[in-house]
């Protein structure tokens, strides 16, 4: 009986250009995107256009567009993953603002949870895009754990397996990081 490949040997193969590989790997990563997506969609504001199977889609249709991609693991490719999905929210979002000229006033962001930026279900995508950015230019390295764990969903040693520090370090960047954007943002 063959054992069957796990998520990082189909990202091996993907990225040696083997496309049955990108076939096989869908199923297995799929619930988690959704899962990924879920929870993106849920801290939007209510009656949000974009539901968590379109989000999904739109990420995968991107990171099978991915050619500079060199796929190392499963905590990469979901922080890849991430990566998208919040460039996608950030677009819809822009687009949305875009078509209200203006629309409604923004709302703030509040930094409470411990897991996350915001449980708050109405979460301004654009206003924390825009304080990562600024938090990008100031500490790089911050404002990636925070994308990979809020926007990712990866735990403290997925994050640290994907930028290659240890276990303490991510903590203390990621507590750094969630009190500066309180600042910011509040």
């Amino acid at each position: 009986m063959q054992v069957p490949e796990g998520i990082t040997q189909l990202l091996t193969r993907w990225n040696d250009g083997d496309q049955s590989a990108l076939e096989e790997l869908m199923p297995l990563v799929y619930a988690e995107l959704r899962r990924l997506a879920t929870n993106y969609l849920r801290r939007e504001r209510a009656g949000h256009t974009l539901q968590p199977t379109a989000l999904v889609n739109e990420a995968y249709l991107r990171l099978v567009e991915q050619k500079s991609a060199h796929w190392q693991n499963r905590a990469q490719f979901y922080g890849i993953a991430a990566k998208l999905m919040r460039r996608i929210l950030v677009d819809h979002a822009r687009l949305k603002h875009a078509e209200k000229r203006g629309g409604a006033e923004q709302k703030r962001l509040s930094i409470t949870s411990a897991k996350g930026i915001s449980e708050k279900p109405d979460l301004d995508v654009l206003a924390l895009h825009e304080a990562l950015e600024e938090l990008a230019i100031i500490d790089p390295q911050q404002a990636r754990i925070v994308e990979l764990k809020f926007f990712g969903g990866l735990s403290i040693e997925e994050a640290a397996e994907v930028v290659g520090v240890g276990h303490a370090t991510v903590e203390r960047d990621w507590k750094m990081a969630r009190a500066w954007l309180r600042r910011k943002l509040e």
